[in-house]
């Protein structure tokens, strides 16, 4: 118990102020982000799979709630904390039943590509969301936000000199502790010496903006109360967050495990997560998830299982009832800086770079994602679907196009693409073509053409070999091409065989009747047995 209890405290210290930041960054009154670390993080500790996950606010689940809330309502008022709280009930809902229905490998159909262009592009639109209120700078809020930053820096007003020196203070602190002092709190230790400068200084008479005023005492637990036109209204941007929130929850599981060894359950993990949700909804929250820095910081501090997170909790709840008088003069620009520097740790504009040299493909759906989430911020949930429709077109037609050999024997004694090895046909008579994807309706139409051209590879072909080792399913489609295929050749006076097909294509074939028809050119095991035996029958 005393590495939970230990990695509880520590992680605890930065999730306080980090909660504070977080909620001002969704535009919503800082103590929000309190109550969004309290139940909802021991209710996803209860509920989750991985110990180690630290649940409560986290940026990118922020920037994308106050994003989607901002069309509907006003910051600052009641009616956008009530939108705030049916938001999160809405992603719970979509997590919940997603894991209960088993159906967590939906949220697998959005690509690392993809997702890593977003994450960029999401965590560059924050940090320069930020860098106004670092410098006291007023910033406008509208549905264009990079016109809204250029109204920021480019309008009459200056920047405000105590605003500047706190937040630049701040942030130059932070850096110095994590590279001189890393196992230091240094978040807690900046806020705390930030507050009591403030207060000290009269910051906030200053014309500096402080957090101001926090509700003592615990969150008034109810049901958020539920607009159908608003639930309609904020049902795609749920949806994306339940699956990018989910994202940052199974990278971080995945990471774990893997160094602890133990599995991790992506449907109950779901479940958890989406309880989770449901718990800040009735706490009048924002929606929650598992952060990637808490969690790693409560791992390497000790954690091995969800008991760290219910002493984070303990922690919280200590700073709700004893402790929110002395977090009213904390500095605005200080929680700039805060998040500035752990969003700063998403930036990797290598992963798109590694992307676009890996595959053409992959390195312009990331590029594409990118630009759309800038494009369309601070509304960036239109920035990932984009990037959802994207990938999955992209992995439809690299489906539509498998790859398709036509084979020659190797001087290692295999048969391979001749064409690359420059190799010649293992007969005039004869040749063989390797099929490398499922034949379905999606790839049906490329394996007829790929057939009819080994047809035409040689003058005079009497039998086309297919190396159907590749071949791990068939449908309905893919059959009845077969058997087109099959007359077609017969009435050419040529053979269709197979070689290598694996047993459920072969159960396939003969619920179809076709592998009685082929005969026993079809039940052939690798291509030089097949070549043993049709070489001696062609003319």
């Amino acid at each position: 118990m005393r590495g939970d209890v230990l990695a509880g405290i520590t992680v605890a210290l930065v999730m306080v102020p980090q909660s504070l930041a977080y909620a001002q960054l969704g535009s919503l009154p800082p103590y929000i982000g309190l109550y969004a670390a309290l139940l909802p993080a021991i209710v996803g500790a209860l509920f989750g799979s991985c110990g180690q996950l630290s649940t409560g606010p986290v940026a990118l689940t922020a920037l994308l709630t106050g994003a989607s809330l901002l069309p509907l309502a006003r910051p600052d008022t009641p009616e956008f904390v009530a939108l705030a709280a049916l938001l999160a009930l809405l992603s719970g809902l979509i997590q919940l039943a997603l894991g209960a229905l088993r159906l967590g490998w939906l949220l697998n159909l959005l690509s690392h590509p993809v997702l890593m262009g977003f994450i960029n592009a999401a965590a560059l639109i924050i940090c320069l969301s930020q860098v106004p209120p670092l410098l006291g700078l007023a910033m406008p809020r509208s549905d264009r936000f990079l016109a809204d930053l250029a109204h920021a820096f480019g309008g009459p007003a200056l920047p405000h000199l105590p605003s500047a020196l706190f937040g630049l203070g701040a942030l130059a602190a932070l850096v110095l502790l994590r590279r001189a002092a890393p196992r230091l709190p240094g978040v807690l230790l900046v806020a705390a010496g930030a507050t009591l400068a403030s207060a000290l200084g009269g910051f906030e008479a200053a014309g500096g903006q402080v957090v101001g005023r926090i509700p003592a005492g615990l969150p008034a637990l109810a049901l958020p109360a539920i607009d159908l036109g608003a639930a309609i209204a904020l049902l795609p941007a749920a949806f994306v967050i339940a699956l990018v929130s989910f994202m940052e929850v199974a990278s971080s599981a995945r990471l774990i495990s893997g160094k602890t060894r133990q599995p991790w359950n992506q449907n109950q993990e779901l479940i958890g997560q989406g309880l989770a949700k449901l718990t800040a909804s009735v706490c009048g929250a924002l929606p929650v998830s598992a952060s990637f820095s808490r969690s790693a910081l409560n791992y390497a501090s000790g954690a091995r299982s969800g008991l760290s997170s219910l002493v984070s909790a303990a922690v919280v709840l200590l700073a709700l009832l004893y402790l929110t008088p002395l977090l009213h003069h904390l500095p605005v620009p200080v929680l700039a800086a805060i998040i500035l520097l752990a969003v700063a740790n998403l930036i990797d504009f290598g992963a798109l770079t590694r992307a676009w040299r890996i595959s053409r493909d992959d390195g312009l759906a990331a590029a594409l994602t990118f630009c759309a989430t800038l494009a369309f911020a601070p509304n960036i949930q239109n920035g990932i679907l984009t990037g959802l429709l994207l990938s999955l077109a992209l992995m439809l037609y690299r489906g539509m196009k498998p790859r398709i050999a036509l084979l020659g024997l190797h001087a290692d004694g295999t048969y391979r693409d001749l064409e690359r090895f420059g190799l010649a046909h293992p007969h005039p008579r004869l040749v063989i073509l390797r099929f490398d994807s499922p034949l379905t309706f999606v790839t049906a139409a490329t394996f007829e053409e790929g057939m009819l051209r080994a047809v035409r590879a040689q003058a005079d072909v009497r039998v086309v070999l297919v190396s159907g080792a590749g071949i791990n399913d068939i449908d309905a489609t893919g059959l009845h091409t077969l058997a087109g295929l099959d007359e077609r050749l017969r009435a050419q006076g040529c053979r269709l065989a197979f070689c290598g097909l694996k047993k459920q294509v072969i159960d396939a074939l003969q619920r179809d009747g076709l592998w009685q028809r082929l005969g026993d050119t079809a039940g052939y095991r690798t291509e030089q047995q097949a070549l043993d035996a049709l070489l001696p029958t062609l003319p």
